[in-house]
C-alpha cells in the first residue's frame, strides 16, 4: 500500500511538470551564472569557490522542492480535498503521510543530483567519495525543510501557501548564507543566521567542501533540533486540520 501511494504521489508531481522543472531548475540556472564563472578559483583560505557555490546550491535546490512542491503541493491538495477522499479509503493516514515525505526527499535528491553533474561537468572537482558524502549530507540533513514544508502545507490554503513561502523561506536562506557568505552580510544578519536551520543544514554541505564556519558535530545536533521542532509543529498541525474536518 505504501508503495502504490508512493508511486500515485510521484505521478502527481510528474504530470505537472512546469512546477517542478522550475525546481530542478533554478539552482542549476544559478550554478551557471554563479558558480561556473568562479570554478577552479580560490578562496582565502584555499577552498574551491566553485565547490563552495555548489554546496550553497544544492542545500537550496533541496529545499526548494521541500518546500515549493511538498508544501505547496499539500495546500493545493487539501483544498481539492484529497485528503477527504483519501479518509473514504482504506488507506491509512499515516501511508498517506509518509508517501508524501519520501517522495519529496526523493525529488529532492533528484535535483541534487542534477546540480552535481552540472558541477562536475562544469569542472568542480572533489574526491569521488566526497560527491557521494555531499549528496547523503544534503538528503539526509533535509528533514527541518521538510518539516518546514509540511508544516507550511497543512497550516495554511492554496492561495496563502506561495506567499508565505516567498516571505518565510527567501529571507531565511539569505540570512543563513545560502546566496552570499554570511560574513558578507549586514551584522544584524550575521546575529540571526546562526538560529536559522537552513543556517545548519548549510553548513553539512559546506563541512563536506571544507568551507564550514562550525563543526560537523555542531552542525548535526542543530540540524537534530530543528528536525525535532519543524517535524512536530508539522504533525500538529496535521492533527488539528484532521480534527477540523474529520470530528
Amino acid at each position: 500500500m505504501a508503495i502504490a501511494q508512493l508511486r500515485a504521489v510521484l505521478l502527481g508531481y510528474i504530470r505537472t511538470p512546469a512546477f517542478l522543472a522550475l525546481s530542478f531548475g533554478l539552482p542549476v540556472m544559478f550554478f551557471a551564472i554563479f558558480g561556473l564563472p568562479n570554478v577552479g578559483q580560490k578562496l582565502p583560505n584555499g577552498i574551491d569557490l566553485g565547490a563552495f557555490v555548489m554546496a550553497s546550491l544544492g542545500a537550496y535546490g533541496m529545499s526548494n522542492v521541500l518546500i515549493y512542491n511538498v508544501g505547496i503541493g499539500v495546500a493545493n491538495n487539501r483544498a481539492r480535498k484529497l485528503d477527504l477522499l483519501q479518509r473514504a479509503t482504506p488507506l491509512p493516514s499515516y501511508v498517506a503521510v509518509f508517501a508524501q515525505m519520501v517522495a519529496g526527499l526523493a525529488l529532492g535528491a533528484l535535483a541534487v543530483v542534477l546540480l552535481l553533474v552540472v558541477g562536475f561537468a562544469g569542472g568542480v572537482r572533489l574526491e569521488g567519495v566526497k560527491w557521494i558524502e555531499l549528496l547523503v549530507v544534503l538528503v539526509l540533513g533535509s528533514l527541518p525543510m521538510l518539516g518546514f514544508g509540511l508544516a507550511l502545507g497543512y497550516g495554511s490554503g492554496p492561495n496563502s501557501a506561495p506567499g508565505l513561502a516567498s516571505i518565510l523561506y527567501l529571507p531565511m536562506a539569505f540570512a543563513s548564507g545560502i546566496f552570499i557568505p554570511l560574513k558578507q552580510l549586514p551584522d544584524f544578519m550575521q546575529k540571526i543566521g546562526p538560529f536559522l536551520p537552513l543556517y545548519h543544514y548549510g553548513q553539512l554541505g559546506w563541512n563536506v567542501v571544507g568551507a564550514a564556519d562550525e563543526s560537523f558535530g555542531v552542525a548535526v545536533l542543530w540540524t537534530i533540533g530543528w528536525s525535532i521542532v519543524l517535524l512536530g509543529l508539522a504533525a500538529r498541525l496535521y492533527s488539528s486540520d484532521a480534527r477540523k474536518k474529520f470530528r
